[in-house]
């Protein structure tokens, strides 16, 4: 392996979904050049469907304290952002992270109030100094979609190699009209998920989850490798 694929695979391997941040500040030059680099993400036909609304100061208290309300509100529909019934090896994933994480957090799985609790702390962009919200024109494909996947990749990878951290959040689908009004987001466009940006705080357990990935021989199949060349 030469020296850059080794660098690069570090930065790769290096990212987690952090959910306890320290106040420090991100300067706005950084988060530029972040965006900067992502901006360079494959897009088919290169239509770039991204559009990003980056949050700090008062402007992003203001956004938190909205949805912390709204979250409140037990007549709010459910976020439905997976299919019921899940497949049983999906499911026993998803059920293995639930274990670990509100285990982490000292939580019960079956004491809903507390989860409830742990699920609100997504709208403060726990605790980061920078949140950002990611749209997209609602007339476009899944295969523009694909092309966000990118995007949102490349900002996590970015960030991380200049020693930043982040955590994509899908739990600001649910509240898109909160979002739209606050934000004015231009009409047409949907949220597609929001992400926490800053400095992780190292000393939280929640931080520090080991969470597993199936080896490459559990997903990945190779044909045409063996064959001998004559």
């Amino acid at each position: 392996m030469n020296l850059h694929a080794s660098i690069i695979d570090s930065i790769i391997r290096s990212r987690t979904a952090v959910r306890v941040f320290r106040p420090d500040a991100v300067l706005k030059e950084d988060i530029v050049a972040i965006l900067d680099v992502a901006r360079t993400a494959p897009s088919n036909s290169n239509t770039q469907p991204w559009r990003v609304h980056v949050l700090g100061g008062r402007i992003k208290k203001q956004l938190g304290d909205a949805l912390a309300c709204a979250h409140a509100d037990e007549t709010h529909p459910p976020l439905r952002h997976l299919p019921e019934p899940l497949p049983d090896s999906f499911r026993s994933r998803q059920e293995d992270f639930g274990v670990r994480y509100y285990g982490a957090l000292g939580i019960d799985r079956k004491d809903m109030d507390a989860r409830a609790r742990a699920t609100g702390r997504n709208f403060d962009f726990f605790g980061a100094p920078v949140g950002m919200i990611f749209t997209i024109d609602a007339s476009l494909q899944k295969y523009s979609w694909l092309d966000y996947g990118l995007f949102l990749q490349t900002i996590m990878i970015a960030a991380r190699a200049r020693g930043l951290d982040t955590c994509p959040q899908v739990s600001f689908v649910r509240y898109q009209s909160v979002i739209a009004n606050h934000l004015q987001i231009e009409p047409g466009h949907e949220v597609v998920c929001g992400m926490s940006l800053g400095y992780a705080d190292d000393f939280s357990v929640v931080n520090r989850l080991d969470m597993p990935r199936e080896p490459v021989d559990r997903f990945a199949r190779f044909a045409g490798f063996d064959e001998v060349c004559e």
